[in-house]
């Protein structure tokens, strides 16, 4: 059996589903590797690279043709699906939720896709959880950026001139990557806050050493998998007027707020980033699903009145090799648990909570639910 790995360098994403140092991993349990030409080179990864840890090269747009398994990053172009042969197991991030065309075509076409969002939230699973593995980068990448925009220092700093205070950092949202952004900031000297709306998150985030906000807006809780859940509108209007408050006393915000398989909250309004100070950076976490600031554009920056909204798409893309190296440490361990090493062959065996979680297609069907 062999898998291919394509890049999507030409569509935006610097990431890559494989690095040389999984493809002996692949070999060792009897899987051949093929990597397309070109593959690593925006990262300093030479062709070379990949072939002298045993990989196949391959010239672009030939590498669906020759493999049976196809991994990537992001969901294949219409005319990237009409190329893949039916029976092909594609694994990557697909949005079986909004892009319900492109799945259709999937199914249609007979590939089997997995949807690397819906890999469970377990411990079992945790190795093949790239939607955490990405989300942490995410959040340090959240806090260097905004670090990076904002006119102020993060730590306090004690000079014969004076003292400097620390810069107020918030961060909405103590999900995976909201963990990573509070645990970033307090290594850069901030005073950090934190709200969630699931009260259960209050003792990691100040075992970060971090100070939990609390609003109340009623009844709350979490998904089975440990996402929060959506908020009723009349909770949303309470969960604001407490936030205006917290947010005007801030230096820098972080908005990591997402109910999964929905659009993302709008948290921020635009009454609340005007009662923010000139010199507020905010970072919209969330910009790819809708967007939890009012005003933030996504791959833009907005200047409101001195307020600095950042809107990056894929934060985790801005460090590609670190990215793709768990990403690639995910993709390998999803295939080696269902490899069987006696027939050389991936078996999604149905009744496996972890295919049954992440197939999105199979036998031209299309098997995606939305979450409750």
């Amino acid at each position: 059996m062999k898998i291919g790995f394509v890049s999507e360098r030409r569509f935006g994403e610097p990431r890559i589903a494989v690095m040389p140092s999984m493809i002996d991993r692949y070999r060792r349990i009897g899987i051949e590797v093929v990597v397309e030409r070109g593959i690593g080179e925006h990262m300093g990864l030479a062709d070379g690279a990949f072939q002298e840890a045993g990989a196949e090269p391959a010239d672009p747009g030939t590498v669906p043709e020759v493999c049976q398994v196809l991994a990537r990053l992001r969901a294949p172009s219409d005319e990237e699906i009409s190329a893949i042969p039916a029976g092909t197991l594609h694994i990557s991030f697909l949005d079986p939720f909004s892009e319900t065309e492109r799945i259709a075509r999937m199914a249609a076409q007979g590939i089997t896709a997995v949807s690397m969002q819906m890999i469970p939230r377990s411990t079992y699973a945790q190795k093949m959880d790239a939607l955490s593995s990405q989300a942490n980068l995410g959040g340090y990448v959240a806090v260097i950026l905004g670090a990076a925009r904002s006119a102020r220092i993060m730590p306090m700093m004690t000079t014969p001139a004076g003292t400097i205070k620390p810069m107020a950092v918030l961060v909405i949202g103590v999900g995976v990557a909201g963990l990573q952004a509070i645990a970033t900031a307090r290594r850069l000297g901030a005073r950090v806050s934190a709200f969630d709306t699931r009260p259960v998150v209050e003792e990691q985030v100040k075992s970060l050493g971090a100070k939990f906000v609390k609003i109340d807006i009623g009844e709350t809780g979490q998904t089975q998998d440990g996402y929060a859940k959506e908020l009723t509108p009349e909770q949303l209007r309470m969960q604001r007027e407490g936030m205006t408050k917290v947010c005007a006393q801030s230096d820098m915000i972080i908005t990591t707020a997402q109910v999964f398989g929905r659009p993302a909250p709008r948290i921020i309004t635009a009454d609340m980033v005007a009662a923010m100070r000139p010199g507020t950076v905010v970072v919209d976490m969330a910009v790819e699903s809708g967007g939890n600031v009012e005003g933030s554009r996504k791959d833009a920056e907005v200047d409101e009145k001195g307020v600095i909204i950042l809107g990056h798409a894929n934060l985790p893309g801005r460090v590609p090799v670190d990215a793709s190296t768990m990403y690639a440490m995910n993709v390998f361990h999803l295939v080696q648990e269902f490899w069987d090493a006696d027939a050389k062959t991936i078996r999604l065996d149905a009744g496996n909570k972890i295919i049954e979680a992440c197939l999105a297609t199979r036998d031209g069907a299309v098997l995606s639910k939305r979450p409750e």
